[in-house]
């Protein structure tokens, strides 16, 4: 690993925005949601929460396998787990939707801890998720078409979600917890050796804080062979 990429990883996990998060309640095919993740790791999100459709993703992991590496990706069977378990850490939930009761996705506040709930590409958000959300937003529109591909309405409120928080100066601390961050650091710096350690269910080898190099990475591989 050169000194530059090492560098780069550890500033990409103190930039991280542990209470930014989304939710994709049945989105489901795979050019779409790899966007998504996309989007989220230029924002700096950490984890995305995906509600899994009924009809399984198209394409999802091959399309989307490059973004994962950076973003985690957990998935659960209905729109009930992620909204409980996020607002039990004091998320507010924006559901994107089409309604004149809908906000402008201007008006909300993004530098409380927030979810981003994105609907499935035929129906939007469903009409549970739509009822657990806190706010409904949507973006102006002005042409034929009645709503942005979810991967477009994600960037655009994604984006504005991150200058609401630069200009709060929320990226200019570190806010992932050392514990996450070193199991980040691993994952992205070392792979394969990640991938070996969860199969056998082996604690990942000890790094040097100098340049991220397993320590005696022979001898460690001996130990546990």
């Amino acid at each position: 690993m050169t000194p530059e990429r090492y560098q780069r990883l550890l500033q990409t996990l103190r930039l991280r925005q542990p209470d930014l998060t989304v939710i994709t309640d049945e989105v489901h095919k795979g050019r779409n949601l790899s966007a998504i993740v996309r989007t989220c790791d230029a924002v700096g999100i950490d984890t995305v929460h995906t509600v899994v459709p009924q009809g399984g993703y198209r394409g999802f992991r091959g399309t989307a396998s490059g973004s994962h590496k950076w973003v985690e990706v957990e998935t659960y069977a209905d729109i009930h787990q992620p909204v409980e378990q996020l607002r039990q850490r004091g998320f507010q939930i924006v559901a994107t939707a089409i309604s004149p009761k809908c906000k402008n996705y201007l008006d909300i506040d993004y530098t409380k801890s927030t979810a981003l709930m994105l609907g499935s590409e035929k129906r939007g958000v469903s009409e549970q998720g739509l009822s657990v959300a806190d706010e409904h937003i949507s973006v102006p529109m002005i042409g034929m078409v009645e709503s942005l591909n979810v991967s477009v309405a994600a960037a655009i409120i994604l984006q504005e979600a991150f200058r609401q928080r630069q200009e709060a100066g929320l990226y200019g601390t570190n806010r992932l917890s050392a514990e996450i961050q070193t199991l980040r650091f691993f994952r992205w710096a070392h792979p394969k050796v990640a991938e070996y350690c969860d199969q056998k269910g082996l604690p990942y080898p000890a790094i040097r804080e100098s340049d991220g190099e397993i320590i005696d990475p022979s001898g460690w591989y001996k130990s546990v062979k």
